[in-house]
């Protein structure tokens, strides 16, 4: 519709408003000329019948002038005389100026006739008929724009016709499946929790006293740990927003659920084979553009195009190596999965007493969706666990499912920490470029330029954990402020 609308109406009325103002111009113009052209017959008229008016009075005088000097007696001849040439001389202007009187008087009448009988008219008529034309153009656009309408009103509705059976198409427990295989992570539950015997303590605590006990190193990606307890990220932060929405992957992406891994290998190796055959198939072009130019020497010399293929074979023989990498990678994702049995063998190494087994159990379990790393004599690899569908840091008791889904009832159970539970140190400082109201849940409104306590860098979703002077803590979004992390906390 724009299309037709731009070159079939709006550039025609553009056409034709341009010509009816130029169009416009010119009649007006000629009317001013017009007009001129009679003021100054007129003027011209009145300057001859005052001349006229003048000559007439004056050549009056010298005539009666004339009759006294002959009636009078004690005048000489040469002296009358006198007095008559003087009068014959006016006399004579008198008669040329009522000629040029009556000679401008009817080119006067004659331009006036032409101007109000002749000319306006014509150029009145003129303006009237641009006018009439102007009108029918329209009439002809109006008619244009609704024959456009009517051509596309079937295009809208088999489009509208289209988004109805693509309604009746919608399945919602097809799209429920899709998202379940975009966000599956492929871990295995854990195993049932094994009976401790309390009979044996003393023992192992003579055991623990003769070892000595290794320590539980726990990192994550952005160092963002703290002693206490990390709290849950709930509510909307991020739930439906992968952590691995960035690109900074390992090569093999062994650091992506199996589920993931799998997926984005997969994907991987399907690139590499398309672009096998794009590669390949320049390279059969190159090969009969030589046998063309070994054929017949006048199309081309054969030598020009052997550069070309050896750089084509060298981009053939990447990609080939890459993608026998990358179906390495896929094999070993096909047979390796994590288990629980790992978490259950450090478990049991370490033996730690009631206290140290609780405080572990505290900090073990939080997940980063990137990247988590348990550093233990009897697992130097480290294992890594990922939750790809929650983008939050989780916390979880010994006794707790990893797996289970957060009862919504106790969405806000970071709000109910133990007695014993100390507030994050801050690990960096904030100062707020923008307001923010601070409106939606587990967030906390901030002022313009105000200064803040940095307690969780931000995690890959675009929100940054703060506390405020009067010790309220919540989220903000990371572009509002500027931070300055504690390098020892990095």
């Amino acid at each position: 519709m724009a299309e037709n609308f731009m070159t079939d109406i709006v550039k025609e009325v553009h056409n034709l408003i341009k010509e009816i103002k130029d169009e416009r111009k010119k009649y007006l113009r000629e009317g001013e000329n017009r007009h001129g052209q009679l003021q100054n017959a007129v003027i011209l008229h009145d300057k001859a019948k005052k001349a006229y008016e003048k000559t007439f009075r004056e050549a009056e005088k010298s005539q009666e002038s004339y009759i006294k000097a002959d009636a009078d007696i004690n005048l000489s001849r040469a002296e009358v005389e006198k007095a008559r040439i003087f009068s014959n001389a006016k006399n004579q202007l008198c008669e040329e100026a009522k000629t040029n009187y009556a000679d401008q008087l009817q080119k006067t009448n004659e331009i006036q006739r032409v101007h109000f009988f002749e000319a306006m008219p014509q150029i009145f008529q003129n303006i009237q008929d641009m006018d009439e034309r102007r009108i029918s153009c329209f009439q002809n656009f109006l008619k244009q724009f609704a024959d456009i309408q009517k051509q596309v009103i079937p295009i809208i509705n088999k489009c509208l016709e289209g988004i109805v059976v693509a309604a009746k198409t919608v399945d919602a427990k097809q799209d429920s499946k899709l998202v379940i295989e975009r966000f599956k992570t492929g871990f295995s539950p854990p195993e049932d929790l094994p009976f401790e015997d309390l009979s044996n303590i003393k023992s192992t605590e003579n055991n623990t006293n003769s070892q000595q006990i290794p320590t539980v190193k726990v990192e994550t990606v952005r160092g963002s740990v703290s002693s206490g307890k990390p709290k849950k990220r709930h509510g909307l932060f991020g739930i439906f927003v992968s952590k691995h929405a960035s690109d900074d992957y390992k090569d093999d992406f062994s650091d992506l659920p199996p589920a993931q891994r799998k997926k984005k290998l997969q994907q991987k190796v399907d690139q590499i084979q398309v672009a096998l055959q794009q590669e390949s198939a320049a390279r059969d072009g190159l090969l009969k553009m030589k046998q063309v130019y070994e054929t017949n020497r006048g199309l081309g010399d054969p030598e020009s195009v052997e550069g070309q293929l050896y750089e084509q074979e060298q981009k053939l023989d990447n990609l080939q190596a890459e993608l026998q990498k990358y179906q390495g990678y896929l094999a070993d994702a096909d047979i390796s999965t994590l288990t629980p049995v790992v978490q259950k063998k450090v478990h049991n190494s370490l033996n730690l007493s009631d206290n140290a087994l609780s405080r572990s159990a505290s900090e073990s379990c939080v997940i980063n969706a990137k990247n988590f790393k348990i550093s233990t004599p009897e697992t130097s690899h480290g294992s890594y666990h990922s939750q790809d569908d929650i983008n939050s840091d989780m916390t979880v008791q010994p006794n707790e499912d990893i797996y289970a889904s957060p009862d919504p009832e106790f969405e806000n159970i970071d709000d109910f920490d133990d007695a014993n539970n100390v507030p994050l140190p801050p690990i960096g400082t904030a100062k707020a470029l923008y307001a923010f109201d601070g409106q939606s849940e587990g967030s906390v409104w901030m002022e313009e330029n105000e200064d803040l306590l940095v307690i969780e860098v931000d995690q890959g979703d675009g929100w940054t954990r703060v506390r405020k002077n009067t010790s309220e803590e919540g989220f903000v979004p990371t572009s509002y402020i500027e931070t300055s992390i504690n390098q020892s906390d990095c």
